[in-house]
């Protein structure tokens, strides 16, 4: 099977590609422009890995970039599409709130247009909680009214949107995954616990937001990318939307509290960023249904292996 993953040098997106190298058979054609949102050494450091591989294929281009992306359909024959390319971060939607416009809907939209033309029947592509909004009507199904609280969450909505339409009006077929607080092995460095991480081994001060006082579903990597694996096989019609979640979210200061017993940390509690969610709590019956899986990790178990991992990737605390 060709693949395409969008944002390969991402975090879910190699996480997945390296998954699916390892399978017979698939071969993996990576996009990815390498922003410098966060760390681009981290990123080629992914980079060289799935590069071991002589079913990995790697392109850098912007999927902003319409001529790019046509021309790249035009030379390569696709059969599924696994978009993850996005510009990532809820708190910079603050700042910069135009990328998040051209990055996240029309960098979609172009790979929607090209995938209409050449036929494409299947698209995966990354929604996340963040549509939600605030609420405390928890767990939270896919059947709850959506209210984004910032322009992240409402690029994740309009991508919805897009997809649903697009179902109808084409031959291809959709799944949207709303992502909860994905966490693991080559994470985000930007993220609460790869920060929680660096601060300990640097013996810096760590900052906890909302004095600690947040809920998160956190899902562990691993069982993403399991999640994907079997998405990438599954027949699906029209448009299909999954929360990919534990349904078991885990108080930030217990976690903070927890992790001091046996590491050194120093700590400073701050105030709420105003772009950030109180609480997240997801339902994921409809995706254990769907594909049969009900084998989430829990949190401190993967919370201390990607801990065990950590310790040798000094590039973590140097960028």
């Amino acid at each position: 099977m060709n693949i395409l993953i969008t944002g390969v040098a991402g975090f879910i997106g190699f996480n997945l590609a390296n998954s699916l190298l390892s399978k017979k058979n698939n071969r993996i054609y990576g996009i990815d422009n390498f922003d410098k949102f966060y760390s681009v050494k981290l990123k080629n450091k992914r980079i060289n890995v799935l590069k071991k591989n002589i079913n990995f294929k790697l392109f850098k281009f912007d999927i902003n970039n319409n001529k790019d992306v046509h021309y790249f359909f035009k030379k390569n024959k696709i059969d599924t599409i696994i978009h993850l390319a996005a510009q990532a971060g809820v708190r910079y939607s603050l700042v910069n709130p135009k990328k998040y416009i051209e990055t996240n809907i029309f960098g979609f939209l172009n790979l929607i247009i090209q995938a209409k033309k050449y036929n494409i029947k299947k698209i995966i592509y990354a929604s996340s909680s963040s549509v939600y909004g605030e609420n405390n009507r928890f767990p939270l199904k896919e059947s709850e009214r959506l209210n984004p609280k910032n322009i992240y969450g409402v690029s994740k909505k309009l991508n919805e949107d897009i997809a649903e339409l697009y179902s109808k009006i084409s031959n291809i077929n959709f799944i949207g995954l709303r992502f909860f607080t994905v966490f693991g092995e080559w994470g985000r460095p930007d993220m609460f616990i790869m920060k929680l991480f660096k601060a300990h081994f640097l013996n810096k001060i760590f900052h906890l937001n909302n004095y600690g006082n947040h809920f998160r579903d956190f899902t562990y990597i691993k069982d993403v990318v399991r999640i994907l694996d079997i998405l990438v096989r599954k027949k699906i019609n029209r448009h299909k939307i999954f929360n990919i979640c534990s349904n078991s979210p885990v108080n930030i200061f217990n976690i903070v509290k927890n992790f001091k017993k046996n590491h050194s940390l120093k700590l400073k509690l701050i105030k709420m960023n105003r772009a950030d969610i109180l609480k997240t709590h997801g339902c994921n019956k409809k995706i254990i249904n769907f594909i049969s899986y009900n084998s989430f990790t829990s949190f401190y178990n993967a919370f201390y292996e990607t801990l065990s991992w950590y310790k040798n990737k000094k590039i973590y605390r140097i960028n």
